[in-house]
C-alpha cells in the first residue's frame, strides 16, 4: 500500500489526515460553510485545532449546525446552557463572540449579499498560492489577514485577530499553503 505525501502539520493521527485530505485548503465559498469555520477559528484562538476538531460534533450540536440565523437568536439563558456544555470550549467571552459574529455576520450579508461575496472580495475571488516548500515558510498571518482582520472588527465581529483570520483563510481554501510534495498539490 502507497501512503500519500502530506504536509506534516496533520501526520498526528487519522482525524487530523482526514481533515487534511478532504477539507483543508479547498475553497469554500457557501455561507453556512464559511461561518463555520469562523466560529471553530475563533474558539481556536490561543488553543490547538485538534481541539477543536475533536469537538466539532459538539460545536455542531451547540451551535445549530452553524446556522448563523438561529445562533443570532441566542440569548442569556442559551448562552448560559452553552458555558455548561462540557462538550465544547467553555470560554464565556468566545461563546458569546459566536453570538456577536453571527449577527455580524447576517449584517455582512445585507451589505454585500453574501458573506462569500464580502470575504472573497479580499483576494479577488480565488485563492492565494503561496506554494510553501516547507512549513517553516507558511506564515502565521500576512498584511492581508491583518487588513481583513481589522475590517472584521470595525463591523462588530470578535476574536478575529490576524492570527484567526489567517487559519481562517487556509482552512477555506482563501491561500493554499500545502507544502510542496503534498499530494494535494498533485
Amino acid at each position: 500500500m502507497q501512503t500519500k505525501n502530506r504536509c506534516a502539520w496533520c501526520e498526528k493521527d487519522d482525524l487530523y489526515r482526514k481533515y487534511h485530505d478532504e477539507e483543508w485548503g479547498k475553497p469554500i465559498y457557501d455561507d453556512q460553510q464559511l461561518f463555520e469555520f469562523l466560529i471553530l477559528e475563533t474558539f481556536q484562538a490561543g488553543l490547538s485545532w485538534y481541539m477543536v476538531l475533536k469537538k466539532r460534533d459538539n460545536f455542531r450540536k451547540a451551535f445549530a449546525d452553524f446556522d448563523y440565523q438561529k445562533v443570532a437568536q441566542y440569548e442569556e439563558d442559551k448562552i448560559q446552557e452553552l458555558l455548561l456544555d462540557a462538550g465544547i470550549i467553555r470560554n464565556k467571552l468566545k461563546v458569546r463572540a459566536a453570538v456577536a459574529n453571527a449577527i455580524a455576520f447576517i449584517e455582512v450579508q445585507k451589505e454585500f449579499g453574501s458573506f462569500s461575496n464580502y470575504i472573497w472580495k479580499f483576494t479577488d475571488g480565488k485563492p492565494i498560492d503561496n506554494n510553501p516548500k516547507t512549513l517553516k515558510e507558511v506564515p502565521a498571518s500576512t498584511p492581508l489577514s491583518d487588513a481583513i482582520s481589522k475590517d472584521l472588527k470595525k463591523r462588530g465581529f470578535k476574536f478575529v485577530g490576524t492570527t484567526v483570520v489567517y487559519a481562517h483563510m487556509q482552512a477555506t481554501g482563501m491561500v493554499n499553503d500545502h507544502v510542496e510534495g503534498c499530494w494535494t498539490r498533485d
